[in-house]
């Protein structure tokens, strides 16, 4: 579940206020007749996706039997300060010292939990509201992971609402070992918005980059971030297109594995509405997953998840991902891992809390991060 979803929906968005404001507004109605983007804020449905170094590279393995790979969205390193878009909350931009003390923490996460392959979602890169900290960049540095390749979802130089102004979001794939073939896919848009809103909207993607594990083998790596509280069927459309495009490798005998953010829960999950972390704010809608608890079945049922249905089934306490309550508990899962190959029988884990000493994870975003080792 996004926090971006929430701020932007409602029937007062945007709010026209400020010279900045009226400026973007006029560039906006300005924009179809000058053939250009004013404020940055559009994709192609299919483009080269950014590519990130670490300056100084740690030594990767020189082989790897059962690559480990890990999926986590990171709340763009807000930790669990209460955002405006959160009951109660009302903060929108944070201090420098504020976001490096977060993302100290997902590091130190990441450091321990040890990936070779991370799927990262809502990292910012250029955003007013983390004080323009580049956060992959800076996670490169700070972790043992050498390259990277980022996909934007939510870009533009100014948001009017809020006080937000320029954002730059999306998603990353980071590795131990260099990334080839990276690409950004568009996925389709939330129908019912107006022009005006799905200029300054998310435009959700799949992130995909190839590289080559040293005693694997190629693989192919997709990280993606579905929409959240759209009332249009969008999720279905959206999955409907990675399935395409999962389908699509697996025709052509590449291997792979997908993972990210899917706002959208197991089927046959046991709680469908009414979580008690939902508050009540006026841009804010409870989300009710009640038809939407077959969306994933398709994947589940083509592909090998790190956590396989009918474990988490049978108790679903240890597989939940997500709460927006900072003092949990963990109440329903919305993250995954799928792959083509096979995940080894003891591998899936939601790293939920203290593990073996570890750091405990509620604190450092509302969602834990997901783990699946791959099988040769």
């Amino acid at each position: 579940m996004t926090i971006d979803d929430v701020t932007l929906e409602g029937g007062t968005w945007p709010q026209w206020g400020g010279w900045a404001a009226r400026l973007a507004l006029v560039e906006l109605l300005v924009w179809p007749l000058s053939a250009c983007d004013p404020l940055d804020a559009t994709f192609e449905s299919v483009e080269e996706a950014e590519r990130y170094e670490a300056a100084e590279s740690t030594d990767p393995p020189e082989s790897v039997d059962q690559p480990l790979v890990m999926t986590w969205n990171i709340k763009f390193g807000g930790g669990r300060i209460r955002f405006f878009f959160e009951c109660p909350g009302d903060r929108v931009i944070m201090e420098r010292s504020e976001v490096i003390r977060h993302l100290e923490g997902i590091a130190e996460k990441i450091r321990q939990v040890d990936p070779d392959i991370l799927l990262l979602q809502e990292v910012d890169i250029d955003s007013k509201r983390t004080a323009y900290v580049d956060q992959l960049q800076w996670l490169l540095e700070h972790t043992d992971l050498n390259h990277a390749v980022y996909a934007s979802q939510w870009r533009s130089h100014y948001i009017p609402k809020h006080g937000l102004g320029a954002v730059d979001s999306g998603n990353a794939i980071l590795s131990k070992w260099p990334l080839q073939k990276a690409r950004r896919v568009a996925l389709p848009l939330i129908s019912t918005q107006n022009a005006v809103v799905q200029y300054f909207y998310l435009k959700r993607n799949v992130l995909e980059a190839r590289l080559d594990v040293p005693g694997w083998g190629p693989l192919y790596v997709l990280n993606t971030h579905l929409s959240a509280f759209s009332k249009d069927g969008t999720r279905r459309k959206q999955v409907d297109t990675l399935e395409s495009i999962l389908d699509s490798h697996n025709r052509q005998e590449h291997d792979f594995v997908a993972g990210g953010d899917f706002n959208l829960i197991p089927p046959g999950s046991e709680r469908t509405a009414d979580f008690p972390d939902e508050g009540h704010c006026e841009d804010y809608e409870p989300t009710d997953y009640g038809d939407k608890t077959d969306t994933l079945a398709d994947l589940y049922d083509r592909y090998d998840a790190a956590i396989p249905l009918d474990q988490y089934r049978a108790d679903n306490r240890p597989y939940l991902t997500f709460t927006s309550d900072e003092n949990g508990p963990w109440n329903r899962k919305l993250d995954y891992l799928f792959t083509n190959r096979d995940f080894t029988s003891d591998s899936g884990l939601v790293h939920q809390d203290k593990e073996q000493g570890g750091l405990e994870t509620l604190p450092l975003s509302d969602h834990a991060p997901v783990t699946g080792r791959l099988a040769h």
